[in-house]
């Protein structure tokens, strides 16, 4: 299993070394910083497991790096450590979402139960695999966050809502969810709503009985019924019509199915994972999808970003496929030029991770080298990439973001970073400085 990283911040430089020697000691990867603009910048390049900071600081104080962290990854578990700590400080930290709130002097063996119990609800003590995501291939930070809440909520029977658009891995994210959760041994049952034809739907999911209906010659069994124990995944709800709405409805509520031609019903054990690239709100609106049904299914509601949302994952995506269409096919296809990989990085992917793996397809199939050239790639893509925006180009209020995202897209390297913001170094340097980031910070950890 690999070791859990906690990122360690304090000013006071003793207790930093006091507090990241006792990590160390248990076994924890930890990255100690004096300051809660460090931190975040850290935290942005790479994300922990856990974070424990001061409360008070100098500049951005621990509350203040806390709301941050909340902001960009909403589950992760935050510790305070303080000696300033009051009982209404700490009833007010752990009302906000602060996972615990330890005054100094602290007891070793308290913190370090406090960081097992902190670790075991970020998942990073789960256990020695980590099969129930092994579909995902990802290096975003965004993407972390989000198979985090979906292994959140795999341990419950909420019904989950998917939101994101085609291509985007939403049924991926179902199966996951499906892996980690108490359902794992039972049915995992896909059910395209849009690509079933109407009249037939309601048989598909329901079932029915010989002689139910005209041409209805033996017994069905119906989707939901095949998804007993298990879970069901409704992609595209959004296309079911209204009368199937109210059915599925009652499904949620009784817990029981009705087979067309059935003397009974019969009861049914389903968790529901539902996805749709619609507005259903907007549907709602108009009448098209029924309110009570939307809240059902959304108990709790994830959004896939779009590929081009983030941008880091292009490259391990892209090479993941060429390995697998490469063997698949038998070609001794190893990898792109780097020029084809700046133009896949500066695509606009609006067929998200999909089109990103029939690009990969096309070219290894008409390949005739080793490496995929760019001349390939630009004719998959079938229109001018729009290149990353330019640093003059951006706004002021992005400027950091900008910067982070081309540390992450190079790995912390200052001169490709600089070259594609369009920069000499020095100038980018002064970049970093100003927005207090560290290149460093950015590197891939070694081994």
């Amino acid at each position: 299993m690999s070791r859990s990283t906690i990122l360690l911040v304090d000013d006071d430089v003793d207790i930093l070394k006091l507090v990241s020697m006792r990590l160390s000691a248990a076994g924890h990867e930890v990255q100690a910083l004096d300051s809660g603009e460090r931190a975040l910048a850290a935290f942005e390049a790479r994300r922990p497991h856990l974070v424990i900071t001061d409360l008070k600081m100098g500049g951005m104080d621990g509350m203040a790096l806390f709301e941050e962290i909340r902001r960009r990854a909403p589950t992760l578990p935050v510790i305070v450590l303080t000696a300033h700590g009051t009982i209404p400080d700490a009833v007010a930290a752990t009302q906000r979402g602060v996972f615990g709130f330890l005054p100094k002097p602290f007891d070793s063996r308290v913190l370090l139960d406090q960081v097992e119990r902190a670790l075991r609800l970020s998942g990073a003590q789960s256990g020695a695999t980590e099969e129930w995501r092994s579909d995902f291939v990802t290096a975003s930070p965004r993407m972390e966050d989000l198979l985090q809440q979906a292994r959140l909520v795999a341990q419950s029977d909420a019904s989950v809502f998917i939101h994101g658009a085609s291509g985007t891995g939403k049924e991926l994210l179902a199966r996951a969810i499906h892996k980690a959760s108490a359902r794992s041994g039972g049915p995992f049952v896909a059910v395209n709503c849009a690509a079933i034809p109407e009249n037939l739907l309601e048989s598909e999911l329901f079932g029915h009985r010989r002689g139910a209906f005209t041409g209805a010659n033996y017994d069905h069994t119906g989707l939901i019924p095949e998804a007993d124990g298990g879970t069901l995944f409704l992609d595209e709800i959004g296309d079911m019509p209204l009368m199937l709405q109210a059915k599925l409805l009652r499904v949620l509520q009784d817990k029981e199915v009705r087979p067309a031609g059935a003397p009974q019903p019969a009861r049914v054990d389903v968790r529901i994972v539902s996805a749709t690239h619609r507005d259903l709100e907007s549907q709602m609106k108009a009448g098209q999808f029924r309110e009570d049904l939307y809240y059902r299914l959304n108990v709790v509601a994830l959004e896939l970003p779009g590929l081009a949302q983030r941008r880091e994952d292009i490259v391990p995506l892209a090479q993941h496929f060429l390995a697998a269409v490469a063997r698949r096919s038998g070609k001794e296809v190893r990898s792109f030029a780097p020029d084809a990989l700046d133009l896949m990085i500066a695509a606009p992917w609006p067929g998200n991770v999909r089109q990103l793996a029939n690009v990969v397809e096309q070219v290894v199939a008409l390949s005739s080298t080793s490496i995929v050239p760019a001349s390939l790639v630009q004719q998959a893509l079938r229109e001018e990439p729009s290149a990353l925006e330019s640093l003059e180009a951006a706004r002021r209020s992005f400027e950091r973001e900008y910067l982070v995202r081309i540390l992450r897209l190079t790995h912390g390297n200052v001169t490709q970073a600089a070259k594609l913001a369009q920069r000499n170094r020095t100038e980018f340097y002064k970049l970093l400085q100003r927005h207090q980031l560290e290149s460093k910070a950015f590197k891939r950890p070694r081994g």
